[in-house]
């Protein structure tokens, strides 16, 4: 089994080993469609994920996973994407955080950015006044 965990899976010789517990990248994934939003995986951990949304959730789906949100250090690191592929996207789909917004922007500049349907439904629910409805008779 040690010989397994020295050897076989590469862990050691990983090129994302160093930084894997602040952010991966596989460029490789960067398709003409992307999503970008964050996420609370654990204990209130936040992450900012950056997807294809051509893989559906499946292989190649994830291009980036960055612990954090702050829109300056999630740039850093996009920007490590080859420019490239970061300007073959022709759209990227975000919540309505200006600081997603910034990322989009200052990352992928050809992108048009189109707000996730899941907040304007949101948004949509709360200028109703049904969205208070909802949470009072939801658990």
């Amino acid at each position: 089994m040690r010989h397994y965990g020295d050897l076989q899976d590469g862990f050691k010789n990983w090129d994302q080993r160093q930084h894997a517990k602040d952010w991966l990248l596989y460029p490789q994934n960067v398709g003409t469609h992307l999503s970008i939003d964050e996420t609370s995986l654990w204990n209130g951990e936040l992450y900012t994920i950056l997807t294809n949304k051509a893989a559906k959730g499946g292989k190649g789906s994830i291009v980036a996973i960055m612990a954090g949100a702050k829109a300056q250090i999630v740039i850093d690191i996009l920007q490590k994407i080859p420019e490239k592929l970061r300007k073959k996207v022709c759209e990227i789909t975000l919540d309505m955080a200006s600081n997603m917004a910034l990322m989009a922007r200052k990352c992928f500049p050809k992108a048009i950015q189109v707000t996730d349907r899941f907040h304007v439904q949101q948004l949509a629910l709360e200028a109703s006044g049904t969205a208070y409805f909802l949470n009072d008779i939801l658990p």
